[in-house]
């Protein structure tokens, strides 16, 4: 009995194989796996404008934001489906607590003890197209000065006015 159930074990598992990472878009972070039985999938000949209400910040200074890896994560999964990179056309608006990610290296090493590990993923946003703003209220609320911040991050009057804006501009809203 039990080589038969190793038998079967055996055979079952044959089809199984690991996922690896794929990460056509943002290659440093971000890695998705192929979905080639999905049945929904992005249009590829559609332009995706979305804006992004990014909001949480992370309890481990060491560790990114779970919030900025799936901007990465958004935009390769649409590359996987076929979206060619000039089409997504993708906001970020930073505010309250994921506000912190935004200061430069030196200001980020002064309040937490280590360098930011979201500078890497601004950098690779930024090359991917995404625009990256800091709200001017969260960071004047948190005494965070405008000059000291990470490269590619620019100040916005608000988040609440950049996702009116956009979102009148014909972007979809999404809140990570």
């Amino acid at each position: 009995m039990k080589k038969y159930i190793l038998f079967i074990f055996l055979i079952s598992s044959i089809g199984i194989k690991a996922q690896e990472m794929v990460n056509p878009v943002v290659k440093g972070f971000a890695g998705i796996m192929d979905a080639p039985h999905a049945t929904e999938k992005p249009d590829p000949n559609m332009e995706y404008k979305i804006v992004i209400d990014v909001a949480t910040g992370s309890n481990n200074p060491k560790e990114p934001m779970y919030s900025l890896v799936n901007v990465g994560r958004l935009l390769n999964l649409h590359a996987m489906g076929g979206v060619p990179k000039e089409n997504m056309h993708v906001v970020l608006a930073i505010h309250a607590g994921a506000v912190w990610s935004v200061l430069d290296n030196e200001s980020y090493k002064a309040k937490y003890g280590e360098d930011n590990p979201h500078i890497k993923i601004f950098k690779e946003l930024e090359e991917a197209g995404v625009k990256i703003f800091a709200c001017s209220q969260s960071l004047m609320g948190r005494s965070i000065d405008h000059n000291k911040l990470a490269p590619g991050v620019e100040v916005a009057t608000s988040m609440l006015t950049t996702m009116t804006t956009y979102q009148l501009k014909g972007y979809a809203a999404l809140k990570f």
